[in-house]
């Protein structure tokens, strides 16, 4: 009908009691009214992102890890999957089985707080970083220190192998990012570009590239075979506390104290997306192996997942009675770790295409 042809009637339907409304409407309008809900009910199940409640689930939490007497900063999964580590403020590192969910190694050495580790590739080393200036390696067999690396003058906050693990790389509140022969311990170059403390450092997937932030709300990528820098990236409002390259290396994600959460184009120079969900500063970011998700860990206690293609919040993780400082995803992508200031880890399954564990009784 046109528009000027339309008119607006109001239809007065008395009602005698125990009699329903429903009975007396047509029934054309009824079918309409009840594809309409049906519509709004499968719109409301699939989601924000799209798909079906049975194609995604929620992660749920598989083990509590409990163990530290302080908060933990950093966790890993092995290359194997079959174990995790933690680095605490309480100056220790734990080891524990997946399996049996119990402590195979507690490191001790570092002189303070252990601020962030990471596992060697062939998994039988652990690289730490501490308030001690120091970079600790450990032997994952028999729980002792293999050497302590020197020469950072401050807090060393970020470690990361290279992905052939004959290179280990270190941020420092000094301002610079080291690398070093983790073979023999020799320092093989210092970085200097930043100009506040740096508080993190990743390698990109072929070893070629080398992502740097800090304090100074700055992210560096270097050439990490010369080494010189190739690209500042601009946007974060505050601290940048870490960084992490996609498993295609063609993407590079960063946490900051500003509370969001951006994706970034390494070799462009430009931001290309920022997610903000957060309620407080967000401290780490971390992969699902096939890229189609990030994870980021926050101080509002929540970790969150996102879909890296849309932008959009896929989940939020809750439990945790304090901050989440550490997040980390297995290498089958199957399972998340995050750590926080409530001293415990917790080791989440699902939220692929299926689900893969339950929560425990």
């Amino acid at each position: 009908m046109p528009a000027s042809n339309r008119r607006a009637y109001t239809v007065r339907i008395p009602v005698r009691p125990g009699r329903s409304l429903l009975l007396l409407m047509p029934v054309a309008l009824l079918t309409s009214a009840a594809v309409l809900c049906g519509l709004a009910f499968a719109q409301e199940r699939a989601g924000p992102t799209g798909g079906s409640q049975a194609a995604r689930k929620r992660p749920v939490v598989r083990l509590t890890l409990e163990g530290h007497r302080d908060g933990i900063y950093s966790v890993a999964f092995s290359p194997d999957g079959q174990r995790l580590a933690s680095a605490s403020r309480d100056g220790t590192i734990n080891l524990w089985d997946l399996g049996s969910g119990k402590v195979i190694h507690t490191f001790r050495g570092h002189q303070g707080q252990v601020l962030r580790l990471a596992f060697s590739p062939d998994v039988k080393r652990i690289a730490s970083g501490g308030a001690d200036k120091t970079v600790r390696l450990w032997d994952t067999d028999t729980g002792k220190e293999i050497r302590a690396l020197k020469g950072h003058t401050h807090w060393v906050a970020g470690i990361a192998f290279a992905p052939d693990g004959k290179r280990l790389a270190s941020a420092s509140a000094d301002r610079s990012v080291r690398l070093w022969d983790p073979d023999s311990g020799q320092q093989l170059a210092a970085l200097q570009g930043h100009t506040a403390e740096v508080w993190t450092v990743a390698f990109s997937p072929d070893g070629r590239r080398l992502a740097s932030g800090g304090k100074d709300k700055m992210i560096k990528v270097w050439d990490a075979t010369a080494p010189r820098e190739l690209v500042t990236l601009k946007g974060h409002t505050a601290d940048v506390y870490t960084v992490a390259f996609s498993p295609d290396g063609r993407q590079l994600a960063s946490a900051s104290h500003d509370g969001s959460v951006r994706l970034w184009d390494p070799d462009a120079g430009k931001e290309r997306t920022a997610f903000k969900g957060h309620a407080g500063p967000a401290y780490t970011v971390a992969f699902r192996p096939d890229g189609r998700h990030l994870a980021s860990a926050s101080q509002d206690r929540t970790v969150r997942v996102w879909d890296t293609a849309t932008g959009v919040e896929v989940f939020s993780l809750r439990g945790h009675k304090a901050e989440a400082f550490a997040v980390a995803y297995n290498p089958n992508g199957d399972r998340l770790a995050s750590g926080s200031q409530d001293r415990t880890v917790r080791v989440w399954e699902g939220g692929g295409e299926v689900a893969r564990g339950a929560a425990p009784k």
